[in-house]
């Protein structure tokens, strides 16, 4: 009962009286109130005159000994009330004689005479004020003392009792000790005390060594959580001892008994006095246990495998635009090229002498056959251009508006084709915790008994409660034991399990499993802290050692440890970076389609070829027959072909 976690009013006014040196270093809180004050010179001025007087004798007074070096004597309250009375008694009978003449007669005890003058003497005791060594002394008209002042006095292991504040009836309490004293005073109680600090096997923040020795005590775990509490040590100087929670649980608390379990439940029992791990501060665990401000913020989040990259389409050249698109082009294509067919027709200046050495020649020649005109719009379109040129106002004006529209719609192709031919798609199933609440083949769950479950349980959001509501009623059970076991069954899951988790740990087991990734973003903010049992007088002190650390980036420098780090860390990031670099090669499966095309165009035009030379040979065979049948030469025949 003398720990640091119990406080003690003590009601006796002679607590200074009291030997303190077996309670000054157990850090108990032991509070008093002194109505005389030891160290004032005017006391240790008439303790010594007293023990000198009876010294003078031959009579020795024995006044004991302060825990107070600088005192070396101390008086009772009860004495020193008595002091004070007999000099009250002396002044107001002093008083008294001097304003009347005072006439001393013997009285009987038995009689019921009284003494003329008592009543005067009490009235002037009542009016009379004057410093004693309890203080002022002053009374009401009822006779009680009024205006005297106890001094609030506290152990502390440097200097004993000392004063901290006053009380008297007018004003109440007033503190004089300022916050950095008691800081100071804190810090100083801290010197060579040993913590026990209880912890659980989480990776990255608490995990056993890996050594071929058998190793014992702090010697035995290595992680996050060990690393800050060294260096919180370091800060203030205290000793700690790592134990492992029995049961294995951070804490949570029965609806039905009311009662904790885990760390919490230790630091409750005051078995622990810190409980450091990836222990979230919740309202239930603020409420029951003190934590220190958070050495780490994160979120919930969804820990899910990576989605599977979609094999690249044959023809994904024409991913840029659309269906859509790509009819309207078409469409586009063959209007503009009948149009310019039209238009070139009926404009005078299309037509030409085909011979212009004779001016008197009769026939017009028009270049924009629907043939050419075909031609004109798709050479312009592949950005190539033909010899066929256009002469009138109107056709060039249609050819133009159908370059400027050529120049923009190759320019859209062009810059969206490298992205789509660059940029690795993925086939995921789920974005967001709405799309995991929006379907039933994919199972989620967490941590049984943790502060993710609990917010779940405990949101209003719809969302929320629907995913909750799903969790509990899934069969076999969604919620996992461990974290371990949860990333596990997302592994073995192959897609069908997500895991909702704190984004810290999240980020740890993406860094080692490159299977798995984080979806969509955190679904709340908290923070990891230290708790401490309630009423801890080390909150302040270890919450500024935090503070200081992550002003010095301390912390940022421990998390890239044993987050990118240690423990097979940073795996994924190199394939990330691999894979980033290789994204700008394009890959035969990329551009297949475009050889595709290629071929299919040179075998079409191969077959048109054939088709042609079969059509004119046919058509020479007919005239031949024709020539045959007339009886003209044969050669004549061919002078078409000449």
């Amino acid at each position: 009962m003398m720990s640091d976690y119990h406080s003690y009013l003590i009601t006796s006014l002679d607590l200074h009286s009291v030997d303190l040196e077996e309670f000054k270093y157990g850090g108990t809180n032991i509070t008093a109130f002194r109505l005389v004050d030891p160290e004032k010179p005017e006391i240790q001025r008439v303790v010594r005159d007293w023990i000198y007087g009876e010294q003078r004798y031959g009579r020795k007074l024995d006044m004991g000994q302060s825990t107070n070096k600088d005192n070396l004597t101390f008086i009772k309250t009860e004495t020193a009330l008595m002091y004070d009375a007999v000099h009250l008694f002396a002044k107001a009978l002093h008083d008294l004689d001097t304003s009347q003449q005072i006439d001393i007669k013997p009285l009987s005890c038995e009689s019921v005479d009284t003494w003329p003058h008592g009543y005067s003497l009490i009235n002037y005791m009542k009016i009379v004020e004057m410093s004693g060594l309890t203080g002022v002394i002053k009374f009401d008209h009822q006779g009680f003392r009024t205006d005297f002042v106890l001094d609030i006095i506290e152990l502390n292991s440097k200097e004993g009792l000392k004063k901290i504040g006053t009380w008297n009836s007018t004003e109440g309490v007033n503190f004089t000790r300022t916050y950095g004293d008691v800081y100071t005073q804190i810090v100083e109680s801290l010197q060579n005390k040993t913590f026990i600090v209880t912890t659980i096997l989480s990776s990255p923040y608490c995990m056993r060594k890996d050594s071929s020795e058998k190793l014992t005590g702090n010697a035995q775990f290595e992680g996050y959580s060990v690393d800050l509490i060294h260096e919180i040590s370091r800060i203030l100087g205290f000793n700690y001892t790592f134990r492992l929670v029995p049961d294995g649980r951070y804490g949570s608390m029965n609806r039905e008994t009311k009662e904790w379990d885990g760390m919490m439940k230790e630091l409750l029992d005051q078995k622990a006095d810190l409980a450091i791990a990836d222990l979230t501060i919740t309202y239930d665990r603020e409420q029951a246990v003190d934590f220190t401000m958070p050495f780490m913020n994160l979120g919930i989040s969804i820990l899910y495998r990576k989605p599977i990259k979609q094999p690249p389409n044959l023809f994904s050249f024409l991913s840029p635009l659309s269906l859509d698109v790509w009819i309207y082009m078409a469409t586009a294509y063959l209007g503009v090229s009948v149009l310019l067919f039209i238009l070139a027709r009926f404009s005078p200046y299309e037509w030409e002498n085909p011979h212009p050495c004779n001016t008197q020649s009769e026939v017009l020649e028009n270049e924009f056959t629907l043939l050419n005109s075909l031609w004109f719009t798709i050479g312009s379109l592949m950005q190539q251009g033909s010899d066929i040129a256009p002469k009138a106002v109107s056709t060039r004006m249609v050819a133009g508006i159908w370059w400027f529209f050529t120049l923009i719609m190759i320019s859209s192709y062009t810059a969206n084709l490298a992205a789509f031919l660059t940029v690795e798609r993925m086939d995921s199933p789920i974005e967001s915790a709405e799309d995991l609440a929006k379907q039933t083949k994919i199972k989620y769950g967490a941590l049984r008994g943790g502060s993710t479950a609990a917010f779940f349980r405990d949101s209003n959001f719809s969302t929320y409660q629907r995913m909750w509501s799903f969790m509990e009623a899934a069969r076999p059970t969604v919620f996992t034991s461990s974290n371990v076991e949860g990333v596990e069954r997302v592994v073995k899951g192959r897609g069908s399990y997500a895991f909702l988790m704190e984004s810290t740990s999240i980020e740890y087991v993406i860094e080692r499993n490159c299977e798995l990734t984080q979806v969509g973003g955190l679904l709340d903010s908290k923070g990891y802290g230290i708790a401490m049992p309630p009423n801890s007088p080390y909150r302040t002190a270890i919450s500024g050692a935090i503070l200081k650390l992550q002003e010095e980036g301390k912390l940022h420098i421990l998390k890239t440890r044993w987050w990118k780090e240690k423990r097979g860390g940073g795996s994924c990031r190199d394939e990330t970076s691999k894979s980033s670099s290789a994204a700008n090669e394009l890959g035969l499966a990329n551009v297949g389609g475009v050889f595709v095309v290629l071929m299919g165009g040179m075998g079409v035009a191969c077959v048109i070829a054939v088709c042609e030379f079969v059509w004119k040979s046919r058509k020479v065979a007919v005239e031949e027959r024709k020539q045959k049948s007339s009886g003209k030469p044969i050669c004549e025949g061919f002078t078409d072909l000449h």
